[in-house]
């Protein structure tokens, strides 16, 4: 992730950081998905980037980047907010999935093993579970957020904010 930032920063493809490191474009698309990278991709890295091999062996933790000594590295409250709505959407694709496969196994299960159609409760049931999940991510409907909120602080106080 950080060798990712740092990349970007400074306007270079993947193509062109591998050639200034000598290191190939596959081996800068693993670490910068998060793979462990080796002391000699390292310290290429670091002398590409003009940081010591310490700031690039330590991956900053997404949740708390004051953890990262160095400002340069911290991430921002705006990308902050992005990484958490990715992983939100991310956990919400992973349960569509999770749905999409097991329902299809729970009524074929159901079919051939009973004459009792039960498999309609775990799809309703789960399908509700997946549909509030989805309205958490992804709120379309703003019944009571912050637009609510002003609007009923403005009729209390008969003035526009």
């Amino acid at each position: 992730m950080i060798i990712r930032k740092l990349r970007l920063q400074r306007g270079w493809s993947q193509d062109d950081l591998a050639q200034l490191t000598g290191l190939s474009v596959r081996t800068i698309q693993r670490i910068e998905k998060g793979h462990k990278a080796g002391l000699d991709s390292l310290k290429a890295l670091a002398a590409v980037f003009e940081v010591e091999l310490t700031d690039l062996q330590q991956e900053p933790d997404m949740q708390n980047s004051s953890s990262f000594p160095h400002s340069q590295f911290n991430v921002t409250a705006e990308e902050r907010l992005a990484l958490e709505h990715v992983r939100r959407k991310r956990g919400f694709y992973r349960h569509a999935i999770s749905y999409a496969a097991v329902i299809p196994v729970l009524w074929g299960i159901n079919l051939f093993s009973s004459e009792h159609i039960w498999a309609i409760w775990p799809t309703f049931g789960w399908g509700i579970g997946l549909l509030s999940h989805a309205m958490r991510v992804f709120p379309v409907i703003h019944l009571f957020g912050p637009q609510w909120e002003k609007r009923e602080v403005e009729k209390i106080l008969n003035r526009k904010l």
